[in-house]
């Protein structure tokens, strides 16, 4: 394992989000086998949220379906835990936030969350959409 893997596994040990992560995943059902660089891989997930292909939670990477061990997928999924090694627990509320901030620029929930560009867009399967005029905003 990388050094840089084991620092970030580590620190959501002590941040508890790595806890967290498996209890979300198998409260969802998935069954979590280990993964490349310290990450555990959670396949079977079924509680419809997220929705998602896949999403992070600590070292925790819990899918719907079997994961890879690799691909731009993972690696994504991989910034997601580093994100949590930096903020532990505070990234779902910050995310949230950021995510509504992105929904009100584009009209959707990515293009531009700062935890969705810095873990990799493209590499997560998302397409960006521009920042919508001020005038398309508001609700109607």
């Amino acid at each position: 394992m990388r050094s840089g893997a084991r620092v970030r596994q580590v620190l959501n040990a002590v941040n508890l989000s790595t806890v967290a992560g498996l209890a979300v995943g198998r409260l969802g059902g998935a069954r979590f086998t280990a993964g490349p660089d310290g990450l555990l891989l959670g396949s079977g997930y079924r509680l419809g949220f997220p929705v998602a292909r896949a999403f992070t939670v600590g070292d925790a990477v819990i899918g719907t379906e079997r994961l890879g061990a690799g691909g731009p997928l993972l690696r994504h999924e991989a910034r997601h835990a580093t994100q949590y090694a930096a903020l532990g627990l505070l990234v779902p509320p910050l995310y949230a936030l950021a995510a509504a901030w992105s929904w009100l620029l584009t009209g959707d929930w990515w293009s531009q969350n700062p935890f969705e560009r810095l873990a990799g867009l493209a590499d997560g399967a998302y397409t960006e959409h521009p920042v919508r005029p001020w005038w398309r905003r508001r609700p109607r």
